[in-house]
């Protein structure tokens, strides 16, 4: 393994990723809270598919757009964290040309999934609260299941051009990734020609995928605080806003480290970089860590499903 800044090669056969450069000493360290979140991510993730899947009166629109986010969750974090723990415990910094383009891909593809079932569950709130009586109707089994492979086709296909373009550009300079992980802008950075594609197509994909994302979800709440500003009485209100808080609270956990990780890279030009590396990798493990506790915490079916099952007593 060569640790040289440049080579002679025209295309690299492999990468190197550095973890968090800066923070080299500190690896071992750094895995910890790393590897307790991705623990949480899993175990958390595969209690909510299980309760589901157990408890007959959770199987209805909303929690089956739940077991999608629970699964789109366990692909993000697993494309991450393993590679990212083998880099800070063993060392491991080398990583295939061809496995870091798959592994960009799934880190993007998962977050565009991520993004789209937000809106469906977002749909699913507008339509329980401001047309109940046709909810039942409108949103059937089927219709489920088609909005929740709409969302996964709309993943992989829009996320197919990152490794598409990135891998027709020659890499002469460097194969040296100061990332634990292939990040879509760090790997079009390594490349010796002219990116402006890659660069214009990452940012379609923001403001047109996840842009069009977060104005729907916006005007979906703007509709239903019309609807329950609308109804009698408080504890009305206060009881059917209720039914929203868990999905407004992984909303925010979804958008705000993106909004702020993508903030402080353009713009935040004296900050280290090994806390933007920190903050965009935060950005990847806290939406799968706090989602389940957030539907676990806030659910009563789920946590008296989940109090039944660890409280349940063999005859």
């Amino acid at each position: 393994m060569s640790d040289s800044n440049t080579t002679d090669f025209t295309n690299p056969s492999t990468f190197i990723l550095l973890g968090i450069p800066g923070l080299e000493a500190a690896h071992v360290w750094i895995s910890i809270p790393f590897c307790t979140m991705y623990a949480i991510a899993i175990l958390g993730n595969f209690i909510i598919l299980f309760i589901v899947k157990t408890e007959p009166s959770l199987h209805g629109p909303m929690y089956y757009f739940l077991c999608m986010l629970a699964i789109t969750d366990l692909g993000l974090s697993t494309s991450i964290l393993p590679k990212m723990l083998a880099i800070f415990w063993l060392n491991a910094r080398e990583i295939d040309f061809n496995a870091c383009l798959t592994q960009m891909y799934f880190i993007h593809c998962f977050l565009e999934m991520e993004s789209g079932i937000l809106v469906a569950m977002a749909l699913d709130r507008y339509i329980a609260i401001c047309h109940p009586l046709r909810h039942s109707t409108i949103l059937r089994i089927p219709v489920v299941a088609k909005i929740g492979l709409s969302m996964v086709l709309r993943g992989f296909m829009v996320v197919l051009p990152y490794p598409f373009l990135a891998s027709q550009w020659p890499y002469c300079r460097t194969n040296i990734i100061p990332q634990p992980y292939c990040a879509h802008i760090a790997v079009v950075n390594l490349a010796c020609a002219d990116t402006r594609v890659s660069s214009y197509y990452g940012l379609f994909v923001l403001f047109f995928v996840k842009g069009l994302d977060g104005i729907f979800i916006a005007v979906s709440y703007i509709q239903i605080l019309r609807a329950i500003f609308s109804l009698p009485t408080k504890d009305a209100r206060l009881k059917t806003f209720g039914t929203c808080v868990s999905h407004l609270f992984v909303i925010l956990a979804f958008y705000i480290p993106g909004l702020f990780s993508s903030l402080m890279y353009r713009f935040s030009q004296n900050v280290p970089g090994y806390f933007q590396i920190l903050i965009a990798t935060m950005y990847h493990l806290i939406p799968p860590m706090v989602n389940p506790i957030i539907y676990g915490v806030r659910t009563k079916q789920i946590r008296d499903r989940l109090l039944r099952l660890f409280t349940h007593k063999a005859p």
